[in-house]
This record gives C-alpha cells, structure tokens and sequence, in this order.
C-alpha cells in the first residue's frame, strides 16, 4: 500500500466471500499460532486501563445534549494531525513515505494512531519502524515525533512529539464499552492526503470480528463498525461520539472491490482496547497477552440439539495446540467433523467452556474478552467446561501469546 512518494497506509481488507463470514465464531479462540486466531480485547470483562498522568489530559467532553459536527470539528480539529513516517532517509528521493492521521492525547505530546501507520506491519515481510516521523497539525506546524512502541495485535501505535513547542490541544478519550448501535459519530482525518477532513455517520454494529492487518491468521473481534466514510489516510484518526469523546480509532475498510475506490465500510479499534496498549507500551514498551492455545465455536441452542450437547450457550473448544497451556491442563478438542445446519466441517466432541474464573462464557468471543482484557501471562485461570454431560474445572497457567513465526 506504499506504492509512489506518498501513499495512505490505511489497508483495504479483501471483500469477505459467503464461506468467509464466521457464522459461528470459527476461530474465536484466539488460539493456535498457526491457525486462526483472535487476539483483541475490545470491550472487556474489566474496567478501562488507566493510563498514566503524563499520557491523559484534564480537557472535558462538549456539552449539550445534540450531535453537532461543526461544534465538534471545531474542537477537536486542532488535536488530530497528519503523520508522515518516512522508510529510509527523508532527503532520498527513493524513500517511501506512508501517510497516516492521529490524535494527541496529552499535554506531554503523546500521540495515539495505528501500527500499521508508523511500521510496514501488513506488508508480509519482518515488521520494521519508520527511521523518521513528523507530525503536521491543522494549522500546518510539522514538528519530528519518535516512536514510543507499537501494539501489531491491537493495531495501536503510540507517538511522542520531540518537543512541545507547538500549543498542544488534547482529544479526550471516551470508554468504547458504553457504544450502541445507532449513536452519531464523527471521523476527524487525512483521506487522501486531504488533512482536517470530516465525515460523519452512525455507529452501524459493534462487536464485529475482523481479519487483523497487521498480523496474518489473527482477528481483532469487537471493533467497531460505522458507515462515516472513511478512506486511505484515515487510519490512525479518532472516530468521536456526540461529546467529542474518542471511542475508537480508525483503522480499517472493507469494501466490494477490495481497493477502497468504492463505498465501503469502516472498523475501528475500541478506545478501551488502545488504553491497555498504551498503559503498557508506556510502562514497559511493549504489551503482553495472555495465551492459552485454542481455537473455539460458539454452542448455540440449536447445535446443541443438533449434536447431542448438553449445554446451550458456551464456546466449544475446536482445538488445542499441543504442549499448549491449554493442553497441560487437559482441555480437550474436538475429535470429529461433521456437516450440520448448513454449516460445513464444524469440529465436534470437545469441551465446551462455560466459566472463565467465575465469569460466564457464553460464546466464543468471550473467552477473548476475559483472556485478553482480564488475565494475564502466569496467572493461574480455573476454566470450567462442560465435558461428557458434566461439569469439570481445570486450572490453566497462562503462557504468553507470541507472534507467528510465518
């Protein structure tokens, strides 16, 4: 997507065919390395990370009970910049330029956007920073920015301003748990180059589960879906509510040709899920997320009927990686794939979980939502499946998820 000087990084997913559109959460386990997995945590079984002083600001959502685009523009134009990040020396004529948007976030100059903006994660080779960054704000001020870390699960990239000599105009940040289908947003950006940009929409669905860009075989489940169009130079920009109010960042299309040149759709990272990047990359410059070694399906009432089950609701483990933390502690997959419901190769005799450390777990996506926004890499989670007809706890220490080696 960096073809020319100049390109927006915003990546373009290929239009998903019928036999792509996880019916029933196949590959909602977040599991196997090699295999589907899904590994965002979007809204969460706990509270929002706080995030540190230095990276939060005392600016207050708009007030008024309306939706006005041109009051919210106003305010939070002056926030949102353009980043330039620059793959080789910026003087060379052979460098390539990729070209994003993003948010301050705090008067100390950070800066939230994507990973897909400031590295070429995406593109199929070794991820690799941008050597030089710039941020330009709406009134044209460019100033250079180095990369703090970045998040390739999350898709969340996290920027310092060199200095803060241009006034900063922070963008608070809202909490994507409380997003419903249907509330006006508001997307701020560069689309095509076209700085201080703004479009507008619904929030169109939540908790979709999505094809990651940054890495291969891996979803972010939970994003957000708005029909504000958005475009190449979008990623990285805040998609804000009625107040103002960062509820996720934009980091996605999808649309019928697969090129972005049409309509198409937008998806954006929950807010709640860049907070946990950016707690830690601050702290520690990087993240961390539990792993476990699975891969599972929704149960559903019917397949249950269907197979014989004897549980409703719940995720039916598919798969478990061997020597996996999940197979140490004897969570067993699936052993036989039938066809049933119209739906093709469905994996079935393995357990099915229920609880996650007294949680309920109602489907598939669940399990993502307690493994990666509650647990963490060496806790010890005590899993309750449904296995035979009975009942069974099994306690599992969590490893850390690693990237792919492919």
């Amino acid at each position: 997507m960096r073809a020319g000087s100049v390109a927006a990084v915003t990546l373009v997913a290929a239009v998903l065919g019928g036999g792509a559109a996880l019916g029933i959460g196949k590959g909602a386990g977040w599991l196997d390395q090699k295999t589907r997995t899904v590994v965002v945590n979007a809204r969460g079984s706990s509270a929002p990370a706080a995030l540190p002083a230095n990276a939060t600001s005392s600016v207050g959502p708009i007030s008024g009970r309306g939706f006005d685009p041109r009051r919210i523009f106003a305010q939070r134009t002056p926030g949102v910049v353009t980043i330039f990040a620059y793959f080789g020396d910026p003087s060379s004529e052979a460098t390539t330029i990729s070209q994003g948007s993003g948010f301050v976030i705090s008067p100390k100059g950070y800066v939230l956007t994507n990973s897909h903006v400031i590295t070429n994660a995406g593109e199929g080779a070794q991820v690799k920073a941008a050597e030089h960054l710039y941020v330009e704000f709406s009134d044209g001020d460019r100033q250079e920015a180095h990369i703090v870390g970045w998040d390739l699960y999350d898709d969340v990239g996290l920027i310092r301003l060199s200095s803060t000599e241009h006034k900063l105009t922070p963008v608070p940040l809202g909490e994507s748990s409380a997003v419903q289908v249907g509330q006006p947003v508001a997307a701020i950006g560069s689309p095509l180059g076209n700085e201080n940009s703004l479009a507008v929409g619904v929030v169109s669905a939540i908790h979709r589960s999505i094809d990651a860009i940054t890495v291969q075989r891996y979803k972010v489940v939970d994003a957000i879906q708005t029909d504000a169009q958005i475009t190449h130079g979008n990623s990285g920009g805040p998609l804000l509510d009625a107040r103002g109010r960062v509820i996720g960042i934009n980091a996605q299309i999808r649309s019928q040709s697969g090129n972005g040149n049409d309509s198409g759709v937008g998806f954006a990272i929950p807010i709640d899920a860049a907070k946990r990047s950016v707690q830690q990359l601050i702290a520690k410059g990087r993240v961390t997320y539990a792993y476990v070694g699975i891969e599972t399906d929704d149960m559903t009432p019917s397949l249950s009927r269907a197979l014989h089950y004897k549980v409703d609701h719940g995720a039916l483990v598919v798969n478990v990686k061997p020597g996996s933390p999940g197979a140490r502690a004897g969570l067993r997959g699936g052993d036989q794939e039938v066809d049933v419901l119209g739906i093709q190769k469905l994996v079935t005799g393995g357990d099915v979980i229920v609880e996650i450390d007294g949680m309920p777990v109602r489907r598939a996506d669940d399990v993502v939502r307690i493994v990666s926004g509650r647990l963490k890499p060496k806790d010890v989670a005590v899993f309750t499946v449904v296995r035979d007809g009975q009942r069974k706890k099994l306690a599992v220490t969590l490893a850390e998820r690693q990237l792919p080696s492919d």
